[in-house]
């Protein structure tokens, strides 16, 4: 039996009074999703243990059947797998976000989703300018997702916040703090400088554009070590995403990295290549694991047609050609799950379960109108530990419910 799980991530959501008080998936049309809901089980499963920071690192973990509690070391040392960097035993990866500052006011927690040309420019200058003065080298991601490695554990203790936590409000407070912060914001005022001079933010601002303004430090830990899909679960997998973060799990995962033309991490994603592309993995591969950003970054710019729209995009040309190719094949379940919700009115992640639908040969329904988070609620099926709802989906426990 094979197994494709579909993450559109950050999905799931709160009430919304504009949308007389349903969320955007409530209010979304999404008839394949419904019918994943209301022909197999649908549930709820909490991705992200409370004593955990509720973003895609942890939740993504759990989704893909790792205990986060056991396995997760911090975000940015898994981005790093994806970007080829590797580390030491004592060095620590921070997140380096490339953000817009407005006099004392975090403005663009994206640097108005910078292009990765312009992106690696800047961070080329960075790793020049800065490297060898603070003994630290840069990873150029995608887009304004980048990576700083220091040779060190000074700063692994340094309380950090990610930037898309404080979007247009003062940052000073949230500036790195505690042990290892003095030398974090340094290297941060130093980044501001070699970026305010650099050519490519002239040109953006020239354009009208938000500039890369500021380097921002977070998500630090040091370097992952997991045993892969097949060591685990005996079966092999495919990853289909744009972000480095869930190519990353994928690489440590032994997956094959399935790209995707047009993909971006971003709301104008090539959601119709995405699906696509996860027909013809199932093809070759036991799981096949295809993540959309995009309702996640419309929720974090506080979009609220904007994510209903990639909702509806998902459903379209993502889930609704996987369950058509499932109902032909046979021998195909699907799970549908989001990794966390992030609220528009928040505009970033916050802890709780989210809604999940899985389908297919051996899978009771349990009636399921349709798919969001009250139906799911009502349903009365709940994975309280959500990294047991990946062997339950695979066939290889009895219930896992409640687990």
């Amino acid at each position: 039996m094979r197994l494709v799980v579909l993450i559109p991530d950050g999905a799931a959501d709160r009430p919304v009074e504009k949308l007389s008080g349903r969320t955007p998936l409530e209010a979304a049309a999404t008839p394949s999703m419904d019918a994943l809901a209301h022909g197999g089980e649908l549930g709820l499963a909490t991705f992200t243990p409370s004593r955990k920071p509720p973003g895609s690192d942890v939740a993504a973990m759990s989704l893909l059947g790792y205990d986060p509690m056991k396995f997760h070391t911090g975000r940015a040392p898994l981005e790093a797998v994806s970007m080829g960097v590797e580390l030491g035993a004592r060095e620590v990866a921070f997140r380096a976000n490339l953000v817009t500052l407005a006099g004392d006011v975090l403005t663009d927690y994206s640097a108005g989703h910078i292009r990765t040309d312009q992106a690696r420019a800047l961070v080329g200058s960075l790793d020049e300018a800065l490297g060898a003065r603070f003994g630290v080298r840069f990873g150029g991601g995608v887009s304004y997702r980048h990576l700083m490695v220091m040779p060190d554990l000074s700063c692994l203790k340094a309380r950090t916040t990610p930037p898309h936590d404080i979007t247009g409000r003062p940052y000073a407070k949230y500036l790195p703090r505690g042990r290892g912060g003095r030398q974090l914001r340094e290297i941060m005022s130093a980044a501001g400088r070699v970026l305010a001079a650099h050519d490519v933010n002239r040109v953006r601002v020239d354009l009208g554009e938000n500039p890369a303004s500021a380097l921002w430090l977070w998500g630090q830990g040091t370097r992952t070590s997991m045993p892969s899909f097949r060591e685990r679960y005996g079966r092999s997998g495919a990853m289909i995403s744009a972000v480095d973060l869930l190519r990353s799990l994928g690489l440590l995962l032994g997956f094959e990295i399935v790209d995707v033309p047009g993909a971006t991490g971003n709301t104008d994603t090539n959601y119709v290549g995405k699906g696509l592309a996860a027909v013809d993995a199932a093809n070759r591969a036991d799981v096949v694991v295809v993540h959309v950003e995009a309702p996640d970054e419309a929720a974090h710019g506080g979009g609220l047609l904007e994510k209903i729209k990639c909702i509806e995009a998902v459903e379209r040309h993502v889930v609704a050609p996987v369950l058509d190719f499932a109902r032909a094949a046979g021998d195909v379940r699907v799970l549908l799950a989001p990794d966390h919700p992030t609220p528009v009115e928040l505009r970033t992640h916050e802890h709780g379960a989210v809604p999940f639908a899985l389908w297919g040969p051996g899978v009771e329904p349990n009636g399921g109108a349709c798919f969001g988070e009250r139906a799911a609620e009502a349903a009365g099926l709940a994975f309280r530990r959500g990294h047991t709802l990946m062997p339950h989906a695979l066939g290889l426990d009895a219930t896992g419910a409640g687990a």
